[in-house]
């Protein structure tokens, strides 16, 4: 008796492509969340690395109105900086007798740094409006600010000077070489009296908005 072959079925070769096809799916998954896994998350907008006083951020225009030409000072300048138009441009008996004074402080071991001088009217209208937007009005802003066309600082008759330890010695010491402060709540403000020197620095005004030159 002759025995045929048992028929083969097609199932072992199913099997194989639906195990194949498994597989080609994990690999395709496993690439897809590799890919998911690597991606760079979005960048944020670049933050500074540092912040500039405020004076730094003025850049100069084209006459010059903003920046060290306008007026602004770079970080520790001092009254000798004679380079910088805000300490150049001041009034020379002004500046002759800072100088005076800074030289005898500095004997003293205090050392005078100029934080503003001379202004450009735009300048000076610059930080005007940056006042308004701080204080929130211009009343307000009047107080710490004057504007390009009342400032003494345009007409290179005020200095502010720091730090503590200088304003310090100079309410001690500076009605002895003319200078003054000039509002009570800017100690740092110093104009030329030459009349205190025999008989002292005139009271100060409470804030700018007190005094007459401002109304102009």
């Amino acid at each position: 008796m002759t025995y045929g072959h048992p028929a083969r079925t097609p199932a072992p070769r199913i099997r194989l492509r639906r195990t194949g096809l498994a597989g080609l799916l994990v690999v395709l998954l496993a690439a897809l969340v590799a890919a998911l896994g690597h991606r760079e998350p979005p960048s944020s907008p670049a933050r500074p690395s540092s912040t500039a006083a405020p004076a730094d951020d003025h850049r100069a225009g084209r006459d010059g109105a903003l920046g060290e030409a306008g007026g602004a000072v770079p970080a520790g300048a001092t009254v000798f900086d004679g380079g910088l138009p805000g300490v150049a441009n001041l009034d020379p008996a002004l500046l002759a007798a800072v100088r005076r004074a800074a030289t005898d402080a500095a004997n003293a071991g205090v050392r005078f740094v100029v934080n503003g001088g001379w202004r450009s009217p735009a300048y000076e209208d610059q930080l005007r409006r940056e006042a308004v937007a701080t204080y929130g009005s211009e009343q307000e802003a009047a107080r710490w600010v004057a504007t390009g066309t009342t400032s003494a600082h345009v007409s290179g008759d005020a200095v502010d000077l720091g730090p503590a330890a200088a304003t310090a010695w100079l309410s001690a010491h500076g009605a002895a070489y003319g200078l003054c402060p000039v509002y009570a709540n800017e100690p740092w403000h110093y104009e030329l009296r030459p009349q205190a020197v025999g008989g002292g620095c005139p009271a100060m005004y409470p804030d700018p908005t007190h005094d007459p030159r401002m109304q102009r």
